[in-house]
């Protein structure tokens, strides 16, 4: 009888194993549009048939593109703003390319569902410690309307003094709405959802779910950051609310960080962003002058917001960057902490370097994911061979994200040049057209490269063997990072 029962779940189970990967690989063959992450997937499941094919369920990226665009399904149509007029409204920066200039502008305005904006200010805030306490003598202020969605939140620390900031206001008659996505809310300890849900404000989670729901769906994640106050200031970048970006305070892991102020027509297309999440998230709808007020001019920075995100969306981000890459005529700088980027702006790089655009990145010399760090070193050689430039920054780490194009274009914003961020994440971006921005955010570059160290091809072959094995196994994984 034991070996009856021993040969029956023995044979099921080779036969589940066999009808699950033959599913996984006709998916595989029929939806993946990767062709390096469905090889990567396909070995895996053809080697490790048993297994393979529950982690591609979990993880598999066209899978859960597929599962945002139900998440959000029916919820709601996705703003777009009128085609505008052309040309475009950008400033003429005296440049012989401003035919380039707008070219691209057109570009960004039909891949973006928003369009151009003429008129808006950007200042630059630098690590927590400047951009903490400005958001929050923001907040202070506030006469009618706060909107704020962050990846992480942390409920202590610079965190619990957001949390007072929003609870005064609920008490003075302000609307408050809280947005904090569901994975990021476990970064820390305890879950800030409590604490604002205790003192009055009206916060929820993005996507929660739980067990097989939240494994399926794991990696959708809303890495926004907005802050908008009376519909006129907004705050965006990649800063989450955490002690860490208080580096003043010499808090046990510092990171370093750029956020940014806005004012002027823009905040009106960042303020639309909350309100989608936030109808996908309560079906409240956010309309009308307390969160949309009309605004006016108050600086010559032309904007507009790119959206992305595994849903109506889908890989808008890595076509802007694309784009701009392609429009590139003079010089391309790149601040990431994260560098993995897909093979097609592996491939833009380098041609911008071919054909003499001057190409520099910067990215963190100790990533604090350090498989990210070795996946990434094993990129470098190819870049180099072409004339880019990479340096790594030291610590602390460096969460900044910037990318400049010919000294007149700045995309700022929450992504990261890696494929979580490119392809999975809900993303945020500015696309600023301002040559006094873009040398302010060059000059800001500058910095970092002065403490940081150049890499060469001699440095690479000069790493011992055992690191470069352990960097070409993380190179393996890529597709899943």
């Amino acid at each position: 009888m034991s070996w009856f029962l021993h040969t029956f779940w023995t044979d099921t189970l080779a036969l589940v194993s066999i009808i699950g990967a033959l599913l996984a690989l006709g998916h595989l063959l029929l939806r993946h549009r990767d062709y390096r992450s469905a090889a990567f997937w396909t070995a895996l499941i053809v080697v490790e048939p048993l297994f393979s094919p529950l982690l591609y369920l979990f993880l598999g990226i066209n899978i859960l593109r597929r599962s945002g665009r139900r998440y959000r399904s029916g919820m709601h149509e996705p703003w777009h703003d009128p085609v505008p007029e052309y040309p475009l409204p950008i400033t003429d920066s005296g440049s012989c390319t401003m035919q380039e200039h707008q070219q691209l502008a057109r570009t960004l305005d039909r891949i973006s569902r928003f369009s151009l904006t003429l008129g808006n200010h950007l200042e630059i805030l630098r690590n927590g410690d400047e951009a903490m306490p400005r958001m929050l003598e923001v907040i202070r202020s506030a006469q009618q309307s706060i909107t704020l969605a962050s990846y992480i939140f942390e409920a202590t620390g610079i965190g619990a003094e957001f949390v007072e900031a929003l609870s005064a206001a609920v008490k003075r008659g302000v609307q408050v709405r809280v947005m904090v996505d569901d994975a990021g809310t476990r970064y820390s300890w305890p879950p800030v959802i409590e604490a604002l849900e205790k003192a009055g404000v009206t916060v929820r989670r993005f996507m929660p779910s739980r067990l097989i729901l939240r494994l399926i769906t794991m990696n959708l994640r809303n890495h926004r950051k907005i802050l908008v106050v009376d519909g006129r200031t907004a705050f965006t970048g990649g800063m989450n609310i955490r002690e860490g970006n208080m580096v003043s305070r010499q808090p046990s892991h510092p990171v370093h960080d750029l956020h940014f102020e806005v004012t002027g027509p823009c905040v009106a297309q960042i303020q639309r962003v909350f309100a989608e999440d936030w109808a996908f998230c309560t079906l409240e709808q956010l309309e009308g002058p307390l969160w949309f007020p009309e605004l006016n001019a108050t600086g010559n920075t032309s904007a507009l917001g790119i959206v992305d995100g595994p849903d109506e969306d889908l890989e808008v981000m890595p076509a802007a960057f694309f784009a701009a890459l392609n429009a590139a005529r003079e010089e391309v700088k790149i601040i990431t902490p994260y560098f993995l980027p897909n093979m097609v702006l592996m491939a833009a790089l380098r041609l911008c370097a071919v054909r003499g655009v001057k190409v520099t990145i910067l990215t963190p010399g100790a990533n604090n994911i350090p498989f990210v760090g070795w996946a990434s070193q094993t990129l470098y050689p190819e870049l180099l061979a072409v004339g880019c430039r990479i340096y790594e920054s030291p610590a602390p780490f460096d969460h900044s994200k910037i990318f400049l194009v010919d000294g007149v274009w700045s995309f700022l914003g929450s992504t990261n040049w890696d494929p979580r961020s490119l392809r999975l994440n809900f993303e945020f971006n500015l696309a600023c057209h301002d040559a006094e921005l873009c040398r302010r955010l060059a000059e800001e570059m500058d910095a970092k490269l002065a403490h940081s160290r150049e890499i060469t091809q001699d440095m690479l072959d000069a790493t011992p063997v055992s690191q470069r094995l352990r960097n070409g196994f993380a190179r393996l994984f890529i597709p899943l990072l």
